[in-house]
């Protein structure tokens, strides 16, 4: 089985609402919340991969501030290592120029729905969750 590796970029703005991307499924067609999310290119490092892919999903440019954690899972029968990185949020403006054309909608969401997100990965969920709780000290 191939490796896939990318970065995932947790952005909480000032009223506690997290960016999220509805994408489609590339391979049953079925759409859910996620975090901006992509592999990596080249030589990138996963700090450089997780900003140009909030940049290309989403139009807002941000800075890495923190690793949250690692997951390794399959997805669609690919090993995946993926990092997510805390970010904040620089400037740019909500513009979707997905080139991968899989994402359908950038939103914030309140913090307060993430329990009752459709998300298209469900295991990302309770990363969201632990990060929110621990990092933020917000009950979900």
């Amino acid at each position: 089985m191939t490796k896939w590796r990318g970065a995932a970029a947790i952005c909480i703005n000032d009223e506690n609402e997290l960016l999220m991307v509805a994408q489609e499924s590339r391979i049953n067609r079925n759409y859910g919340q996620s975090v901006p999310s992509g592999g990596i290119e080249g030589s990138e490092t996963y700090e450089e991969c997780c900003i140009r892919e909030v940049w290309e999903e989403t139009g807002y440019k941000i800075s890495v501030i923190d690793k949250i954690c690692e997951r390794d899972t399959v997805t669609y029968d690919v090993n995946v290592h993926i990092e997510y990185f805390e970010v904040k949020l620089l400037g740019g403006e909500r513009k979707l120029q997905d080139p991968d054309e899989l994402i359908l909608d950038i939103c914030w969401k309140p913090l307060s729905e993430i329990s009752n997100l459709k998300m298209l990965f469900e295991d990302e969920r309770q990363i969201l969750i632990d990060y929110i709780q621990e990092r933020k000290g917000l009950q979900i």
